[in-house]
């Protein structure tokens, strides 16, 4: 029976994806074969052997050491898209909140106690915005995210322009025709009115928005970020909401930095808070475990190439190894030796990472399971029998 550990609470919709008779869900397990995660910080916990699979139940992994799980074949999931919706909404919230003193009206508002119709009529100048329709979004990232939200904010009316260099032939799918892209980041700071990010937290992504960018961008400029507070530098964020060049900002990640800031509006992560996408990644991350424990398909990983063949026979080798030269001959040899006949194969390769699929006639010995492993570059093999 193979142990998932539950990191944090996840929807029950999530687990009952998973047969109790071959799955144990548990919040104890020392050595687990599998983990399922949200926000639970990973960076200190100690792997055991047994582990193969990490879920993250949603689409950003910085609180998974991806890296250090690659170098020991444990293959981390996300779930992009499954809380697109969700965040979506949320960002046309923050384009509403970046227009228009909602928030402080409403503060307010709660403070009247007699005569009200009359004090508020009197004192609603104070809370006076400007509207959406007609103005430039830029939106940087056109994922499942930044597409959503692009789409979204030219039905309300906004001329929109996105930038993404990395953007997938089915995301440019599912823009509209109406979306101008950009051919450039510094097209987008130049021209919107409105800029929201939607861009993993990376090393090259890291303080993104910062003076440089900033002095690119138009006067009085909005900026929406529910993606990561690192995304953008906070002191030279604060120094350009001072002298007015930025107008308003905001954030799904608050920081010590951007707590109580005038022209910040802090939300506290509700970007996917939502009953209906914690149950699409629960169902997305549940899926993927259960693919890879039981045929070895990799679907959304973040550490290892994507790959997926039917099964043509009750034995498969998964092999996880280095993207080297000469690593197939030495495998697929391990097996002729004794007598295994290969009868499908498949190899897929990301980066520094390569994973071979091999379906057999009949169960690998032992022995021939710990050849393989023995192979210079190979990083872990795991053998399917059913």
């Amino acid at each position: 029976m193979a142990q998932i550990k539950l990191m944090n609470k996840i929807a029950k919709v999530g687990l009952d994806q998973f047969n109790k008779s071959v799955y144990e869900l548990t919040t104890e397990a020392d050595d687990p074969d599998g983990m399922m995660v949200r926000s639970a910080s990973l960076h200190e916990m100690e792997f055991g052997k047994n582990l193969l699979a990490i879920a993250r139940c949603g689409a950003g992994v910085n609180n998974i050491p991806v890296d250090e799980c690659a170098r020991k074949g444990i293959v981390v999931f996300n779930t992009p898209g499954a809380n697109a919706n969700g965040v979506k909404e949320l960002a046309i919230a923050a384009l509403l909140l970046a227009s228009r003193d909602i928030i402080g009206g409403v503060e307010w508002a709660s403070t009247l106690e007699t005569d009200v119709a009359k004090s508020v009529e009197a004192g609603k100048s104070k809370f006076a915005g400007v509207e959406l329709m007609g103005k430039t979004l830029g939106v940087v990232g056109l994922g499942a995210i930044g597409g959503l939200v692009a789409n979204a904010a030219k039905s309300l009316g906004m001329n929109v322009i996105g930038y993404d260099p990395y953007i997938t032939v089915e995301a440019a799918w599912s823009l509209s025709r109406a979306i101008q892209k950009a051919s450039s980041y510094e097209e987008i700071f130049r021209e919107s009115d409105y800029i929201t990010l939607h861009v993993p937290a990376t090393k090259e992504t890291k303080n993104f928005i910062n003076a440089g960018s900033i002095s690119m961008m138009k006067q009085g400029v909005r900026l929406i970020n529910l993606s990561r507070a690192d995304l953008v530098c906070a002191p030279d964020l604060k120094e350009a909401i001072e002298d007015g060049k930025v107008a308003k900002y905001v954030t799904d990640f608050p920081t010590e930095e951007t707590v109580r800031v005038p022209g910040v509006i802090t939300i506290p992560h509700l970007g996917a808070s939502t009953v209906e996408s914690e149950d699409n990644c629960a169902v997305m991350a549940a899926h993927e475990l259960i693919d890879y424990f039981e045929n070895g398909n990799i679907a959304h990983s973040v550490n290892y190439p994507s790959i997926t063949m039917p099964r043509s026979s009750g034995n498969r080798i998964v092999v996880l190894h280095k993207n080297v030269p000469n690593m197939i001959s030495p495998i697929t040899a391990a097996l002729s030796e004794t007598g295994n006949n290969i009868e499908n194969m498949a190899n897929r390769s990301r980066g520094e990472y390569a994973v071979t699929l091999l379906d057999t006639d009949e169960s690998a010995e032992p022995d021939t399971i710990e050849k393989m492993k023995s192979i210079d570059g190979v990083i872990r093999v795991i053998q399917i029998t059913h």
